[in-house]
């Protein structure tokens, strides 16, 4: 079956939308007609070249759609289905699985991480030439054959846009302040980083009635963005010290929990020297390779302070998808307003151009005929 679809061909290079052969899905896969893609700073980091990745490669793990085509052993999803796409297809048996965990399944770190399907090929071609999915996804096309555990059975009434960004962004910011690290009511947080992820971290924040909710970002349109997400305060990383400004804010004190979401070695430096004894400071957002961070040991053992990573919000994609759109459905997330533009696939060049400029807020998201 041919398909269009935009393919990397390497960093320095414009994304081209091209036609490609997609097999059927086998036995534990599905074929998913994409209705909606997110435009997310991870598919940016490999077109960049911060990341490095196999090519031809079609990119975007933000997705959501309908089934069309199921392998002979699907058991849980039907044709017709509306799903959105998970970027980490667990396999339901190993320890971290069986343990609540999915979101560190080795099994997705040994296929999905290196952009193809569990059995190690991908059903994905050009000219005969093997294409790759990004994080076993791919949804910058038409349709992408996914494991079943990547797609995920929502209700059919959502709307395409929201999904996708459910499959990454938000589920990975929501999960992050209710999952990794739950905030306590009156607790002051500190979010670095006002894009699609940090905003999502406001979010799940501001579900848990905080006291100070603290955003900062360089640009200002997105710390404007912020406050109508919850934040009650921003600061304007480029104006001033972050660190002092928290402190000031805070009394002198610090915060009880810090998030960085922006991706920045030195953010999640601002994000631990601004913790208040006791607190903990939250890594979201992921560095360019080779990005390296320098804390002090003594601070951590002497203030009791954590310094910890969260995966994809700590989520378990089949229980939190539908969790955090039922939030979503009861008016508690404003996710409309995180969807702020929407694009036609042949404008992805100049979206991630835009996002290269710091110039994209909340997020973009590709839709499909």
């Amino acid at each position: 079956m041919r398909m269009k679809a935009v393919v990397f061909d390497g960093p320095g290079r414009d994304l081209v939308l091209t036609e490609l052969e997609i097999d059927e899905p086998r036995a534990t896969e599905v074929r998913v007609r994409i209705t909606a893609a997110g435009i997310c700073h991870s598919d940016y980091r490999v077109l960049a070249g911060e990341w490095g990745a196999a090519t031809p490669l079609v990119l975007g793990h933000e997705g959501a759609g309908i089934v069309e085509a199921v392998g002979d052993a699907v058991q849980g999803l039907e044709v017709g289905d509306t799903v959105a796409l998970s970027w980490t297809p667990n396999c339901g048996r190993c320890r971290y699985c069986v343990s609540g965990r999915p979101q560190l399944c080795q099994s997705a770190v040994a296929h999905a991480y290196r952009n193809v399907l569990p059995d190690g090929t991908t059903r994905l071609s050009r000219a005969g030439e093997p294409v790759y999915s990004y994080l076993s996804v791919g949804s910058f096309a038409e349709y992408a054959v996914v494991p079943e555990s990547g797609a995920v059975k929502i209700d059919a009434g959502i709307d395409p846009a929201i999904a996708a960004v459910v499959g990454c962004a938000v589920t990975t910011g929501v999960g992050a302040a209710v999952n990794t690290r739950p905030v306590s009511v009156g607790e002051n947080v500190l979010v670095i980083g006002a894009g699609g992820v940090g905003l999502s971290v406001i979010m799940g924040a501001g579900l848990q009635s905080p006291g100070r909710l603290i955003a900062v970002d360089v640009v200002e349109s997105k710390l404007q963005l912020a406050k109508e997400f919850g934040a009650t305060d921003t600061i304007d990383a480029t104006a001033c010290d972050v660190v002092e400004a928290v402190r000031e804010l805070t009394g002198g004190r610090g915060v009880d929990v810090a998030f960085e979401a922006s991706g920045r070695a030195v953010g999640v430096e601002q994000a631990y020297a601004s913790l208040a004894a006791g607190g903990t400071a939250v890594v979201v957002g992921q560095v360019a390779t080779g990005e390296r961070i320098s804390i002090d040991p003594m601070a951590m053992s002497g203030r009791e302070l954590t310094l910890t990573g969260s995966n994809y919000g700590s989520a378990r994609p089949s229980v939190d998808f539908a969790r955090i759109l039922g939030l979503y459905q009861r008016g508690l997330l404003p996710l409309d307003r995180l969807v702020t533009d929407r694009v036609r696939p042949e404008q992805l060049n100049e979206a991630f151009r835009a996002m290269g400029r710091g110039a994209t807020e909340g997020r973009w998201v590709v839709r499909f005929p």
